[in-house]
């Protein structure tokens, strides 16, 4: 009977590049940048790795979807090294990979890292059915502002919201994802804006503004993994440990049948049952210490803190304007900036996600540290609402 991998692994290091517009550098200097500071903090040798996955999504690097970028950039010489790829849950699925290996003894030591190289390819945000010179982009919809945006318009319809309540929460989400992103330095945009700026910001997809749309940059983020035995026999004190990590994807029940009204996202639903099950949680609106989540556009972040059931059926409004999710709130979500302030190079943002709640949960976090944090939650969402992929990861202190 399967038991889960709750404790069976613990994170030995973790690295993060610069997120932004890297024009300096390509692809696998940024893979370098973050596996460097992962070794570092490892406190090993690259010649310790057993096996890595690598995530990458759109990066025109991988001519041929292969694993040897990573490779070549990392010097992993002789080691396998597989190439992952699921939407925006490329830099989670790889984590997963590398976790389950150790969890299963196949490997000691595990490596995960995700790198895109967006800003080179053209990519602006609001792509055609193509993008750049190499890449093509599949969008149900042509765009990804108007199928998030369809997603506010069914949540507003299912539970009475008015406009402009709806307008006020989904500007506060961005209002405090820029107030946090002012304190992290790996940051691509660190600026605060006023609710003023955001309400009568340009409109993109109705209801979301210019300020509701996170922006696209280049960067890396990677994991060492082991077991909490070998952690401890290379000198590892404070340990993070793997409570759980989830993956659901939608069959298409969403678009060919009447089982779903459009007002929230099942694949995340899906995921999060299965990932509190896993790590032993009851419930996360007292269990959870932060969380970062795929804040692709505003509303996204609301919505999907009801299908995280933080908060109850139609009232994350009233939890976001009452405060509960920024800095100083009950759960604070995005303490870093999130996808809001980071950007999102696709393959890097899960391991983004889980780079944050790791240094939190180990106090190293500087002016951005949370009191006492002890359970994280990451979450990835990628395709659109009613097509698309969920990932969830649960990390905390062992």
């Amino acid at each position: 009977m399967a038991s889960g991998i709750k404790d069976k692994v613990a994170i030995l290091g973790m690295g993060c590049t610069k997120f932004g517009e890297r024009w300096d550098v390509g692809t696998h200097q940024l893979m370098a940048e973050a596996f460097e500071e992962a070794l570092v903090d490892a406190g090993i040798e690259r010649k310790q790795i057993d096996a890595a996955w690598y995530g990458s999504c759109l990066d025109e690097i991988n001519v041929g979807n292969s694993s040897i970028p990573a490779s070549l950039a990392l010097r992993l010489e002789g080691v396998p090294v597989s190439r992952m790829e699921n939407m925006c849950a490329t830099g989670t699925e790889a984590l997963r990979g590398a976790v389950y290996a150790v969890a299963s003894g196949a490997v000691d030591i595990a490596l995960a890292i995700g790198a895109e190289k967006l800003k080179d390819t053209g990519y602006g945000g609001l792509p055609a059915p193509y993008k750049g010179t190499l890449n093509d982009l599949w969008l149900p919809l042509g765009s990804a502002p108007a199928g998030f945006a369809q997603l506010a318009a069914g949540y507003r319809a299912k539970h009475g919201v008015s406009h402009e309540d709806l307008k006020r929460a989904i500007g506060h989400v961005s209002w405090k994802s820029h107030e946090n992103g002012v304190k992290s330095p790996k940051a691509h945009i660190r600026k605060k804006v006023t609710m003023d700026q955001i309400l009568g910001a340009p409109m993109i997809a109705e209801p979301l503004g210019l300020f509701d749309c996170c922006g696209v940059s280049d960067g890396a983020a990677c994991a060492i993994v082991t077991t909490p035995e070998i952690a401890r026999s290379l000198g590892k004190q404070d340990l993070v440990a793997i409570k759980a990590i989830q993956l659901a994807s939608s069959s298409g029940i969403e678009s060919h049948t009447t089982q779903w009204d459009g007002s929230y996202v099942r694949t995340t639903r899906h995921a999060a049952r299965r990932a509190y099950e896993e790590a032993g949680i009851t419930n996360p609106r007292e269990q959870l210490s932060l969380m970062e989540v795929h804040d692709c556009f505003s509303i996204t972040e609301l919505v999907t803190m009801e299908d995280l059931f933080v908060s109850g059926e139609g009232r994350a409004v009233t939890d976001v304007l009452d405060g509960f999710y920024d800095a100083d709130g009950s759960v604070p979500c995005q303490i870093d900036g999130g996808l809001k302030c980071f950007g999102h190079p696709i393959a890097a943002s899960g391991l983004r996600m889980a780079y944050e709640i790791y240094n939190q949960l180990l106090h190293r976090a500087g002016e951005r540290q949370l009191d006492n944090p002890t359970v994280g939650l990451t979450h990835n969402l990628g395709g659109v609402p009613y097509l698309g992929v969920a990932a969830i990861s649960i990390l905390g202190l062992l």
